[in-house]
């Protein structure tokens, strides 16, 4: 049995898993990232999702390579442009990349015009299925914030501009549809509001968020949004970047190469949300391990197929820099999850709800 699909818009179909490729060119060289690409397209895995800033931690020396090593792909095996669905991100205003677009300051349109080029020029393509914003150019907490500080607020850029400037790449046939990342449930719907009135093929199809045993944020506020406003969820870091297989909790820590010790230090925004010297956290992960077990699952297992059965989850976005991991998700998608496997984790997320936001 193949992966299955499903519809993000009429002419769309997506595979259910979405390989994200942020560790390309940097945890992966070019022939692991081969032997990768090649596994999950043999498992019927259609769906590609990486960004301009891309791999991590974000470097000048390696931005762009994970775009590159995907279109080194494509060439490679003659894949048809057709059979694959290709998503990227611009990435949003940041002081420190400096390297990308002088910062990139902000989300203006020629910073967005900018990006889409050098993204279809990198990815060897004439167009990019989804194009996707990054984070948002105003102030929102997020990666790891829970709080919203009004005095945090500075000057950005409007989100016509933002949406004029992609309604010309729809119009010019370099991107086919429009979705958001890391945003709030205000956010989505002013992007919604705004595009109805700019440009009537302005679609915004997804929202990729975070979304995982330990952080359901998701569901306070975004999920009714998305509901009525026929939005998927684009689900990332189902594993909470490796957590919830319990790796990092052993004696030793965890293996050397894994993400969160080889990049120690060096991967701010993984380790802001996912501390992993809080007592809570080892505690809540011990108890999904549990279950896990209860039910002769792996931890990583049981992480996936939670996040594949709700609802307006289109399709999960993982990583994976061994063939053994791809293969555990894969497996993962096959899983019959159960009402009682539910109440089991229901159980922990009342006790300890959403320990890395």
């Amino acid at each position: 049995m193949g992966i299955p699909t499903f519809q993000l818009a009429p002419d769309l179909s997506v595979s259910r898993l979405c390989f994200g490729t942020m560790t390309f060119g940097e945890q992966n060289s070019l022939p692991q990232s081969f032997r990768l690409l090649d596994a999950a397209f043999e498992a019927g895995i259609n769906f590609l999702d990486t960004a301009e800033m891309y791999p991590v931690p974000q470097r000048r020396e390696t931005q762009g390579r994970s775009e590159e090593y995907i279109s080194s792909w494509m060439r490679a095996r003659n894949v048809p442009r057709d059979r694959i669905v290709l998503a990227t991100k611009v990435a949003g205003p940041s002081g420190q990349m400096t390297w990308i677009r002088g910062g990139p300051k902000s989300l203006d349109a020629n910073n967005i015009s900018e990006a889409i080029d050098n993204s279809l020029m990198r990815l060897s393509t004439d167009y990019i299925d989804l194009y996707q914003i990054h984070w948002p150019d105003r102030y929102v907490p997020m990666f790891g914030e829970t709080e919203y500080d009004p005095i945090r607020q500075y000057g950005s850029v409007a989100i016509e501009e933002q949406l004029h400037a992609l309604g010309k790449a729809i119009d010019a046939g370099k991107i086919r549809y429009i979705g958001l990342s890391n945003e709030t449930p205000y956010g989505v719907m002013k992007f919604l509001q705004i595009s109805s009135y700019i440009h009537s093929n302005l679609k915004i199809v997804s929202v990729q968020n975070s979304y995982n045993l330990l952080c359901r944020n998701f569901d306070s506020g975004l999920a009714e949004c998305c509901h009525h406003e026929s939005i998927s969820l684009l689900a990332y870091s189902p594993m909470a970047m490796g957590i919830l297989s319990g790796k990092y909790f052993c004696p030793a820590g965890g293996p050397s190469d894994a993400r969160m010790n080889l990049f120690r230090g060096r991967y701010s925004e993984g380790e802001s949300r996912y501390n992993l010297s809080n007592v809570t956290l080892k505690a809540v992960v011990e108890e999904y391990i549990n279950i896990a077990r209860k039910f002769d699952l792996s931890p990583a297992s049981l992480a996936i197929a939670f996040v594949l059965i709700h609802p307006l989850v289109a399709s999960v976005v993982f990583g994976a820099t061994r063939l053994w991991q791809l293969k555990e998700v894969v497996e993962a998608s096959k899983i019959h999850v159960t009402a009682e496997m539910i109440a089991d984790i229901n159980r922990v997320h009342a006790r300890y709800p959403n320990p890395c936001p």
